[in-house]
């Protein structure tokens, strides 16, 4: 089977996109971006193959059975790479105690990790054994990183510090050496884990063996000059954007994008080609980057901010969003007694406002206007820029994708199927 793969590789995330032969969506795959981009690349691309095997196996499986099983096999096979990244992070973290911590804690701390990494895996493995818990992070990073805090804290609170530390320094490092990630790599493990139901299993070997061909690859993204792909793969956010976005809507006519490091708001016509568009460049404020500050500060997950500023009752008023002052703001507003949950409301609020003077700038919005990128996802987010567009505009449609963060792939990965045919 032939394929035209489109990769952004933005300054929080990179992600992967394959097309099958008829422009249909085959696979997806993100990552965390990393100093190292050419392994950012390679890691979104081998999610992105491992979802197109698992969505050749749904194509080949019939009826609601065999699609609930399949539903487990891919639950299962996610437990097989998290725990092989558990595995690889918890040897990282021990060479490191041995490196740097003082000799006569050396030996409690190693224990400290060997009961903290127990844990872990126990509630990954009770998680997998609830099908209906509630959606987590794409993330290793941040999966790892909840689980860890919450376990070194309930093991050995006077001891957090160090602990954490050491989780620090070595997080980074799991994930740049956790390659061994692929469909071939866990999927007979995790065919096991399942008790290799007979009505699937000859149809994982055919997924297993299938052929899929690159036939073509376009980049795009914040980081795509430093893409090891030659110039003439290569294409703007901007025009990627675009046309994913009206590969997903056709009716679309305004686009929003807030990703990492940048906000870009673009207007497209029938065929989704770019008429205008205004960006912002230059700061993170109001950016994805902004929002991982904040969520540093607080000791969450990323994905955590939107779900608790939800709970807001009485949103803050922010009059910035300065991220070099985002700590020191925030540690101030939380000494004044003012709730997390109201913070990081007047927060995501005051983002959608930088925003909206975006897309008065390029042209407005249209009664079809859709958001993508990386913080479309928050529902905090989505909630503020509702309510502001309704109030400036009045009654438009607001088109958010379940993949909206990966639109601008999608666009490059058109692109990449045009140059095949």
């Amino acid at each position: 089977m032939k394929c035209a793969v489109g990769v952004d590789l933005g300054s929080t995330t990179t992600k992967a996109v394959i097309l099958d032969e008829e422009r249909r969506v085959l696979g997806r795959g993100i990552t965390n971006s990393r100093s190292n981009y050419d392994l950012a690349v390679d890691v979104a691309r081998t999610e992105a193959f491992v979802a197109a095997r698992f969505e050749l196996l749904r194509r080949k499986v019939t009826g609601v059975a065999g699609e609930a099983v399949l539903d487990r096999l891919l639950r299962a096979f996610r437990l097989e790479q998290m725990l092989h990244q558990l595995g690889r992070l918890h040897v990282l973290m021990e060479e490191e105690c041995g490196r740097a911590v003082p000799a006569e804690v050396r030996k409690e701390t190693a224990a400290a990790l060997a009961a903290i990494f127990r844990r872990i895996e126990a509630e990954e493995t009770d998680a997998f054994a609830q099908p209906e818990a509630p959606r987590r992070s794409d993330f290793f990073r941040d999966l790892a990183g909840s689980a860890f805090t919450r376990a070194a804290e309930a093991y050995d609170a006077a001891a957090f510090d160090r602990l954490q530390g050491l989780f620090d320094k070595c997080i980074i490092r799991a994930e740049n050496e956790s390659l061994a990630l692929g469909f071939r790599d866990h999927i007979g493990a995790a065919l096991e884990r399942i008790g290799r139901p007979a009505d699937i299993a000859p149809a994982v070997d055919g997924a297993v063996n299938e052929e899929i061909d690159d036939a073509a690859t376009v980049g795009t993204g914040y980081g795509r000059a430093r893409l090891p792909f030659p110039k003439e793969q290569i294409r703007s956010e901007i025009l990627c954007h675009g046309l994913g976005a009206h590969a997903l809507f056709p009716e679309t006519r305004t686009v929003l994008d807030i990703g990492g490091q940048d906000t870009k708001a673009i207007q497209v016509d029938a065929r989704g080609l770019v008429t205008s568009f205004q960006m912002n460049d230059r700061c993170a404020a109001g950016c994805g980057r902004y929002l991982g500050y904040i969520a540093d500060e607080m000791n969450l997950g990323l994905h955590e901010l939107g779900p608790l500023a939800e709970l807001s009752g009485r949103p803050t008023r922010i009059n910035s969003t300065c991220t070099v002052f985002a700590g020191a703001e925030l540690r101030d507003r939380l000494s004044l007694g003012e709730k997390r949950e109201d913070i990081l409301a007047g927060l995501h609020r005051a983002i959608m406002l930088r925003a909206m003077s975006l897309l008065a700038r390029s042209g407005g919005v249209s009664n079809e206007f859709t958001f993508t990128g990386g913080v479309a996802r928050n529902p905090a987010a989505v909630r503020a820029l509702r309510e502001l567009v309704h109030d400036s505009y009045g009654e438009r449609t607001l088109n958010i994708s379940a993949d909206s963060i990966y639109t601008g792939a999608l666009g490059a990965a058109l692109f990449a199927s045009r140059t095949a045919e």
